[in-house]
């Protein structure tokens, strides 16, 4: 099955990590931060994430990790699941893009949930996401 939405990042906060000593020093700064989302479409609900990059603001070169904590529908079928994603910048585009389902993670009609999916920004800065799910039979 495939479900689709966009989104909008309702909350973006940078959070204080105390990384052991000595740090190591890179040409690119790593930085932590929380997020929560909103869901519209066929993908509709909340997400709760914590956001890892290592990023340049000046050239727009970076790779993120994310780890989301969903709780909503996703064709339909209401619940909650987990899903990571990552990507890399080079100032334009997206590329090593990866988006799975954390499988054993899906609550309610969504127990079982497993796939993957994708994210996309349009010029006009919409943010997409499409999951290719199954929902096994514990979300009958």
């Amino acid at each position: 099955m495939r479900a689709s939405g966009t989104f909008k990042v309702e909350e973006f906060t940078p959070a204080d990590v105390r990384l052991p000593e000595p740090v190591v020093e890179t040409a690119v700064p790593v930085g932590v931060a929380t997020m929560r989302k909103r869901y519209e479409g066929e993908v509709a609900g909340v997400s709760q994430t914590l956001f890892t990059a290592a990023y340049d603001q000046s050239s727009g070169t970076g790779t993120y990790v994310a780890m989301e904590s969903f709780e909503g529908s996703l064709g339909g079928r209401s619940g909650s699941f987990n899903f990571a994603h990552s990507a890399t910048t080079l100032g334009e585009g997206r590329e090593a893009e990866y988006l799975v389902i954390v499988p054993g993670s899906g609550t309610a009609a969504l127990a079982g949930v497993r796939g993957a999916g994708g994210l996309r920004i349009d010029a006009d800065g919409t943010h997409r996401i499409w999951f290719e799910y199954e929902v096994g039979d514990g979300g009958s």
